[in-house]
């Protein structure tokens, strides 16, 4: 959806109260993608995960609050050993660190899209990220629920947040690569 038909969604602060939005789980997918020995990309997801957002009516760009949590023990790659892996000290500590958090900060125009500018927590170091969205709009189900979509997508240092295991082949291939991607399909419900 192009930057301008949000307009249509907002309205004057003075004739607005706080709306809250939740995450919607059975329309929403939360995943990341990492380059194995560089030649091939491993897809990651997280099975649960929160999302609440407060905004001015229906105008994202006045959110007051966009906090996201992430269950460290749901994440899945589809292979055992490899999460189990993940979830050990080496990488996210999940028996320490239960969960990834995002509280953003600021959600701006940008062109044709969006920025959400934020601070994400992995293992417990906190970093200011930046994340590009694709606001899909907002329209009303069959069931009469308001609901919001967008597109997040963004890139992170792993090695950044304290995710620092790395191993090399023989060969001198890196296994895992540094920079891990993020890719979330959220749905909002307006509640």
């Amino acid at each position: 959806m192009a930057l301008g038909s949000l307009s249509c969604y907002q309205t004057k602060k003075a004739n607005t109260m706080t709306t809250k939005w939740k995450i919607d789980p059975a329309h929403s997918e939360v995943q990341f993608k990492v380059k194995h020995l560089m030649i091939t990309t491993i897809t990651g997801y997280f099975h649960s995960y929160n999302l609440e957002v407060l905004t001015d009516g229906d105008d994202f760009t006045t959110a007051s609050e966009i906090e996201f949590t992430a269950d460290v023990d749901s994440i899945s790659t589809k292979n055992d050993q490899r999460d189990a892996h993940l979830k050990s000290a080496e990488f996210f500590n999940a028996q320490q660190h239960v969960l990834i958090s995002f509280s953003g900060r600021k959600f701006e125009p940008d062109a044709d899209e969006y920025l959400l500018r934020g601070d994400l927590t992995i293992k417990g170091v906190t970093k200011p990220i930046v994340l590009h969205v694709d606001f899909g709009g907002i329209v009303t189900d069959p069931y009469n629920q308001t609901k919001a979509g967008f597109t997040v997508t963004g890139k992170i240092s792993r090695k950044e947040f304290g995710l620092t295991w790395d191993a090399v082949t023989e060969a001198g291939q890196i296994v895992v690569s540094d920079e891990i991607r993020i890719n979330c399909d959220i749905q909002l419900i307006k509640s």
